[in-house]
């Protein structure tokens, strides 16, 4: 248990934080008027050290100005926030040297310099002795396949290249949590592959709590036992990825190419709501498997292609609201909640 930590095991506590902006709109020709925007509003949840948990929510819905908060950039308009014991915007110092952060679209790297270059100074600015960086250097280059890339500048790297560098550059000084803010965002599928499998392995084998915000509901799936949704600066839900897609009635859609034109496809539980010649698209929910579906449909029709499509966190969220005016889902499966706190 590190300094700070007060022995429990909540190692991110927030407990109805705000975060209050004054924006100044134009009402005349010489005069402005002040509105007030809340970002974060009455959040309140606990992260237990070790623990990988998805943030996910629309744009504008508040994520990153929590995730800025946690690390100390921004201070909280109200409420009671700590991480590790520590509160951020008092010691943001003392902080840093226990938190990770990458933000998906930018960088802590130096643009023009070779990759090692930005991790050796990295090694002086955060006073890593010489034998954990070094280690952590290797461990990283290796599970993140960065060697052929060291001596690269960061200006010549691929997006994918450069994010890997980055969430190395985030670990070198070993921290505790680790914020990861869209880290893969633009990334093609074999990058995402990389960088899903180095998150599970530091995890799991260094215990590094992870605090995960993307759109690609397809990271919390992978690698989070635990998801939060927030929009409009409220939480929305906080349970397992199982149960949002119970909770917001997802689907998953399969597009599939036959070979000629066909009445609609008879498949259920999957429906089919869109047919253009040969190609038609069916709905089916998202926490099924699409095997059985693929296999029943090529054995009955004269299929050509197909490919399945994730139901995206807006369409998600969306339904959420149309269905969760009646009340909170079963508090054990996690599920809405009318006050903006979540279910735990």
């Amino acid at each position: 248990m590190g300094e700070g930590d007060g022995g429990g095991r909540a190692f991110i506590e927030l407990d109805r934080v705000e975060k209050v902006f004054e924006v100044r709109r134009r009402t005349g020709l010489f005069t402005r008027r002040r509105h007030e925007v809340r970002a974060v509003d009455a959040i309140s949840f606990t992260v237990a050290r070790g623990e990988m948990v998805g943030y996910i929510g629309p744009n504008g819905a508040g994520k990153s100005t929590t995730i800025k908060m946690l690390t100390g950039i921004l201070t909280p308009s109200g409420g009671r926030l700590r991480v590790a014991g520590i509160d951020p915007a008092r010691e943001r110092m003392r902080l840093a040297h226990r938190i990770g952060v990458v933000f998906g679209q930018r960088t802590t790297l130096w643009w023009d310099l070779p990759l090692i270059d930005s991790y050796r100074l990295m090694h002086r600015m955060y006073r890593i002795p010489d034998g954990r960086y070094r280690e952590n250097l290797d461990r990283c280059v290796e599970l993140l396949e960065l060697e052929d890339l060291l001596n690269t500048p960061v200006r010549q790297l691929s997006l994918g290249q450069r994010m890997r560098g980055d969430i190395a550059a985030a670990l070198l000084h070993d921290p505790e949590v680790l914020y990861l803010d869209e880290p893969t965002i633009g990334l093609d599928v074999i990058s995402k592959a990389r960088v899903r499998r180095f998150l599970r392995e530091l995890n799991a084998e260094r215990g590094t709590t992870v605090l995960l915000t993307t759109h690609d509901l397809q990271d919390i799936e992978q690698l989070c036992s635990r998801v939060m949704v927030i929009d409009h600066g409220r939480m929305m839900y906080d349970g397992p990825p199982a149960g949002l897609h119970e909770v917001g009635r997802s689907e998953r859609t399969l597009v599939v190419d036959l070979e000629r034109e066909a009445p609609p496809i008879v498949a259920p539980p999957a429906r089919v709501v869109r047919v253009e010649g040969p190609r038609q698209w069916l709905a089916f929910p998202a926490d099924a498997s699409a095997a059985p579906l693929v296999a029943r449909i090529a054995a009955t029709y004269p299929l050509v292609d197909l490919s399945v499509r994730e139901p995206d966190i807006e369409s998600v969220i969306a339904t959420m609201y149309a269905g969760g005016a009646g009340g909170a889902a079963d508090p054990e499966q996690g599920g809405l909640v009318a006050d903006g706190r979540a279910n735990s």
